[in-house]
């Protein structure tokens, strides 16, 4: 999927897309992903799409992958499995990547990745919740933290974990954490950090469409990149995966999750944080070891 951080409109449409082939030149048009495209080829067209599932053709004309909360509706309609739809979604333990290139070992990370922009871009919802309580673990630390994690979702109810949502990051004035780089790096917002984040963005050839206004080193935009990766969406080679890991994650990230999971205002937010801290504590030692 080459469109990333489309989980803050409420509208669903875009908010990033990729620069020319390359990543390099002028604007091109929303590119679509491959679950949508076999969704508009299944329906007969984006039209008979759009009325299937009762919404206006101008809105699903915008989309570069199928909204969360039309996931089910398209299925229903297209006979498209969900985890076809979105794999990034669904299953997310077995998420095939689009690129048949990345290894498995990559899949998992991108999974991971998108998995933890999803639930710090916005709070769940029912479904989402129910998704996540089917996760499985192991022995490991990441696997222990799943479970919790899991249990954790299968205990919550979505209204709760809106309001913990909403007072841990929203909140009235301000939430409890602030998850942006220039924050936590500098103790302000819209700082050095940010723009670090812009440059190397526009370097990856990822630019801002649609209408969102959030600031890029927010955490949930910085992991969905990531995710995008390791997935192989963007031309990169696992240097310059290292690199935006260095400077946008590593200096800031696993202390932000390690605050998460000792916030008194958390619950399933605290088995998230514990997620977060152990997969960003790998992956800075995965990173260091391939030097």
């Amino acid at each position: 999927m080459l469109q990333i951080w489309d989980w803050n409109n409420s509208s669903s449409k875009s908010y990033a897309r990729i620069r020319g082939a390359s990543g390099r030149g002028e604007v091109g048009c929303t590119m679509r992903d491959a679950g949508l495209e076999q969704a508009i080829k299944a329906a007969g067209g984006v039209a008979r799409l759009a009325r299937a599932i009762g919404i206006a053709q101008p809105s699903v004309s915008a989309w570069s992958r199928i909204p969360a909360e039309r996931v089910l509706a398209v299925e229903a309609t297209t006979r498209v499995q969900r985890s076809v739809l979105r794999p990034d979604l669904y299953g997310f333990e077995a998420q095939v990547s689009s690129n048949p290139e990345i290894d498995e070992i990559d899949a998992l990370r991108a999974a991971e990745y998108g998995l933890l922009s999803l639930l710090l871009g916005k709070a769940p919802d029912a479904d989402t919740l129910a998704r996540v309580a089917a996760l499985k673990g192991d022995a490991s630390d990441l696997g222990i933290a799943h479970i919790e994690l899991a249990a954790a979702a299968a205990a919550a109810d979505n209204r709760a974990v809106s309001k913990e949502f909403f007072d841990l990051f929203i909140g009235l004035g301000r939430g409890e954490l602030l998850p942006y780089a220039s924050y936590y790096l500098t103790g302000f917002l819209h700082e050095r950090p940010l723009a670090r984040v812009r440059e190397d963005l526009d370097l990856l050839g990822i630019e801002r469409a649609g209408t969102s206004r959030e600031p890029e080193d927010h955490v949930a935009i910085l992991l969905e990149v990531m995710a995008g990766l390791a997935r192989g969406d963007f031309e990169a080679d696992l240097a310059e995966q290292a690199r935006f890991f260095e400077r946008h994650l590593k200096p800031w990230a696993a202390r932000m999750f390690a605050d998460l999971e000792m916030s008194r205002a958390a619950n399933f937010y605290r088995a998230v944080g514990r997620v977060g801290r152990v997969f960003m504590e790998l992956e800075s030692e995965a990173f260091t070891l391939s030097e």
